[in-house]
């Protein structure tokens, strides 16, 4: 599968910055995937999980407070006022 770069930020920093597969999270319309070449968006996610997955299929998964969601080209940033990997 195609990858793309991530970053995931609050105030107080960056807690992750890489290539992806796969972005799940809950927006407020419901649970968004957002995989490599998807069109390009801006919307508010809800607090909850956020799972990423890697190419070499491990999977990886924090919370949020909430937060904004913007999917660009090539290009996905997560920004939330809290983050912590569980």
């Amino acid at each position: 599968m195609k990858e793309y770069k991530l970053t995931i930020s609050t105030p107080d920093g960056s807690y992750f910055q890489g290539n992806v597969v796969a972005l799940y999270v809950d927006g407020t319309e419901g649970q968004l995937a957002v995989l490599a070449g998807h069109t390009p968006f801006i919307t508010v996610i809800k607090e909850g999980d956020v799972r990423i997955e890697l190419e070499n299929t491990t999977e990886r998964t924090g919370t949020i407070q909430g937060g904004i969601l913007t999917v660009d080209k090539n290009n996905v940033t997560v920004l939330s006022s809290t983050f912590s990997w569980k």
